[in-house]
This record gives C-alpha cells, structure tokens and sequence, in this order.
C-alpha cells in the first residue's frame, strides 16, 4: 500500500476553498481529467475523459472542520482511501492538504500526479482578481 500528500497554501479565505472543494459535484471544475460528476446519497460516480466512470463513496463532507474523505470502489483497487482538508492560516491564507492512499502502490501514484494539478486548479479557480 502506498500513500501520498500534497499541499498547497491559497491566497483565499478557507470557507471560499472549501465551497469549492467540499462539494462533490464541483471536482470538475478543478480535479483535471473528470469531466462529469453524478452524486447520488453517499455515492459520486465520476466520469472520465477516457469516457471511463470510476464509483466512489463519499465517507465524510464536514464544513465544520472542512474534511472530505472519499473511497473509489472501482475494481481496479483493492483500496483506497483519499482525504482533503482545508484549514485556515488566516483571512486569505489557507492550507489545503490532499492525501491519498491506494493498493496496487500504482494507483496512489496515477492519483498524486493529478491530485498536485488539482491543487494548483483549486488555487486558480478561488484566486482573487489583479486590481
């Protein structure tokens, strides 16, 4: 089993990232390669640009604390566990932490790679306009 994190500290208020973040049928809009999103209950069934459609289980989307978990129930994992946290450092200052953990050793490491284009997205999408 391997795992991975990134993290990525955003120039936005933390309740900004996390509407973004938080709500699962928005992963379109910044996790690269997904190009639909149907959320059904506790289900996310995402569809990528391969035309594939990975199911997954949203464990956790806490606006308290600002967590999401997922798990991805496709057959080609036997596990896996991915997390993002949002904390804030202050008024426009906010850490967002992605991890991810999957077995076979490869999927952590297919999912890393666009989880660190996921948090420079993130980062676009919330940015604040130049003045």
């Amino acid at each position: 089993m391997a795992s991975v994190r990134f993290e990525r500290r955003i120039g936005a208020p933390a309740d900004q990232v996390w509407s973004l973040v938080g709500d699962p049928s928005r992963i379109t809009e910044w996790f690269p390669g997904v190009l639909g999103a149907r959320v059904e209950g506790d289900r996310r069934t995402l569809r990528l640009a391969t035309g594939v459609e990975m199911p997954e289980r949203i464990l956790a989307a806490d606006a308290r604390t600002r967590h999401f978990a997922y798990r991805l129930e496709a057959d080609l994992v036997r596990f896996h566990l991915g997390t993002i946290d949002v904390f804030e450092l202050g008024p426009r200052d906010t850490l967002v932490v992605y991890a991810t953990t999957a077995e076979p050793d490869t999927m952590a490491l297919v999912i890393g790679g666009a989880t660190d284009e996921a948090l420079d997205a993130i980062a676009r999408q919330v940015a604040a306009p130049e003045e």
